[in-house]
């Protein structure tokens, strides 16, 4: 009895420990999908989140693309792709990043070409600005 309850304790710290390490970093291309052609993206600025379209329109540009933000899903002129995104922020002791999912999608159609998503919890939190490289990176970078 006494040696499944040490045992059972033992779980108990193990899963306490590991909990706030959660970590996920992913990006998946749609079949057919072709980001080598694309030169201009076009980001739609969440109103919930005002910084991270900074973030994402400094990264694409750093890597030589154009980029311009503005708030309507159609933009004014042709784009190449469209950029939406979600960030998901969290309270532990100061306010981060916990979760980013960038979209890809095509203009015309509004169909997404590519999804990219990163989580970092607590204990392996990234800043803001390395979320955007992150997901930007796995998004170019898959197959």
């Amino acid at each position: 009895m006494l040696k499944r309850f040490i045992g059972l304790l033992f779980v108990i710290a193990i899963l306490s420990i590991t909990t706030g390490c959660a970590n996920r970093a992913t990006a998946k291309l749609t079949p057919g999908s072709d980001l080598s052609n694309i030169k201009s993206f076009y980001i739609v600025q969440s109103p919930e989140d005002l910084d991270t379209c900074g973030l994402i329109k400094a990264n694409l540009e750093k890597r030589g693309f154009t980029a311009t933000i503005g708030s309507d899903n159609k933009p004014a002129y042709k784009p190449d792709a469209v950029v939406t995104y979600v960030a998901k922020w969290m309270w532990d002791i100061t306010m981060y990043m916990l979760e980013l999912t960038i979209n890809v999608r095509d203009p015309a159609s509004d169909f997404p070409m590519a999804v990219g998503n990163s989580l970092h919890a607590s204990l392996t939190r990234k800043s803001p600005e390395e979320m955007v490289d992150e997901v930007l990176t796995n998004i170019f970078s898959a197959k």
